[in-house]
């Protein structure tokens, strides 16, 4: 267990109120949460005041390029069978953000945080995390993010020698390389449905061969390590070979896969799988993510797919057609500039369902959608969505600042 909070230096006490009034003449502008510019203030008064917040907690870090908050608000409900919890739990996943959530958790045992990709190892560095789960890695905002190879070697090379124990995807081959080089690992088998950037081994480059439901190196023999968690059906298969049932109310098969790992993550603080799981059910949704709100005297679901890969699996979760589909794409900061990606979504999953198609990056979609062979409507914003798609509940599907611009517009 983590010991007791110590009462903070002044600098730190002056560098959290500095932080909290920044945020909230942040929320009185009309400008969001205020946790990004509220840490960032509190970290230029004291730029130690990130490790001086964790240094109490038992922390868990999550990071992946698809599912860290859905995996990192499970995680924080099954962790408050043990103590109170202090997470990020709004996804603001870099250090001013992870700083700002801190500065409200004196009080806490655990501290359950979300971690951008590109800061896990120093994040990691600041805080001594207990824990550090490791879901995926694929192509994401390619004018920010590195190449995913790069990625992974980042974090292999900003993990080496960490005392943390790492709970790491053995179905992701990228994943896999990252975590080998730490000492402490527990592998989970939570699949990977999206492959198409792990094709070559990241050990050597050689071409990785994919029998059945393993993978390993034709060149190195680098490979899938063998799991000692293990996703099956709705089902989590824990060390001792006992079977846990998932019953979640998030959907797909991606949400039992980071239930899976939550619940592995939430073992290593002594929270046995069937309690780690029961508290799972609670969560519905996750920062507005698979919310059903009624908009205009229709019931619209909400679904966030920011890359190739989170399309992938939102595809696999919608309802079958005739149910419509609205798509939003923008290319703002926060998405990344470059929609070049668009290309490598399988359209034509979207057969059959009738499509509206908005956001600012409308017509490359629309273009993209052409190409597809699949037939939508472009239209100039979600009202004239509504009225053009036949009657039914709607599937809407968005990547993040246009997810985030269909939760104002809707009042969720």
């Amino acid at each position: 267990m983590a010991e007791s909070a110590q009462p903070l230096s002044a600098r730190a006490r002056l560098a959290v109120t500095a932080g909290k009034a920044a945020a909230a003449v942040s929320r009185a502008a009309g400008r969001g949460s205020g946790s990004v510019i509220g840490g960032r203030v509190a970290l230029k008064v004291d730029p130690e005041l990130l490790s001086r917040l964790a240094g109490h907690l038992d922390v868990v870090l999550v990071s992946a390029t698809n599912g860290k908050t859905t995996t990192t608000r499970l995680i924080a409900e099954a962790l408050r069978a043990g103590g109170e919890v202090v997470s990020n739990a709004l996804g603001a996943n870099m250090p001013a953000g992870i700083t700002s959530a801190l500065s409200g958790g004196s009080e806490a045992r655990f501290g359950v945080i979300e971690v951008d990709e590109k800061y896990l190892a120093g994040v990691a560095r600041d805080v001594t995390p207990k824990a550090i789960a490791l879901l995926n890695l694929s192509r994401d905002q390619l004018d920010r993010a590195a190449e995913t190879r790069m990625l992974a070697e980042r974090w292999r090379e900003g993990l080496q020698g960490n005392k943390a124990t790492i709970i790491a995807n053995a179905d992701d081959p990228l994943v896999v390389w990252a975590a080998s080089s730490s000492p402490n690992v527990v592998w989970v088998a939570a699949g990977q449905e999206w492959k198409d950037d792990a094709w070559s081994c990241p050990s050597c480059g050689g071409v990785l061969h994919r029998p059945d439901d393993t993978w390993r190196c034709g060149e190195c023999g680098f490979g899938r390590p063998m799991p000692t968690w293990v996703l099956s059906g709705d089902t989590v298969i824990d060390p001792n070979g006992s079977a846990w049932p998932i019953r979640l109310q998030l959907p797909g098969r991606a949400n039992k896969a980071n239930a899976a790992t939550a619940a592995a993550t939430a073992a290593t603080f002594g929270i046995p799988p069937h309690i780690a799981l029961e508290r799972m059910q609670s969560v519905a949704a996750v920062a507005g993510r698979y919310d059903v709100v009624t908009h205009q005297g229709r019931d619209i679901r909400l679904l966030l797919a920011k890359n190739p890969a989170g399309w992938l699996e939102t595809f696999s979760l919608i309802d079958p057609p005739p149910t419509p589909v609205i798509l939003s794409v923008n290319a703002r900061g926060a998405d990344g500039t470059d929609t070049s990606w668009l290309w490598d979504v399988d359209y034509g999953r979207l057969a059959g369902h009738p499509i509206a198609v908005i956001g600012d990056r409308r017509l490359d979609l629309a273009v993209r959608l052409e190409v597809a062979g699949v037939d939508f409507r472009v239209c100039q914003s979600l009202p004239e969505a509504l009225q053009q798609l036949p009657p039914g509940r709607i599937e809407a599907i968005a990547n993040y600042t246009a997810f985030q611009d269909l939760r104002r517009t809707v009042g969720n």
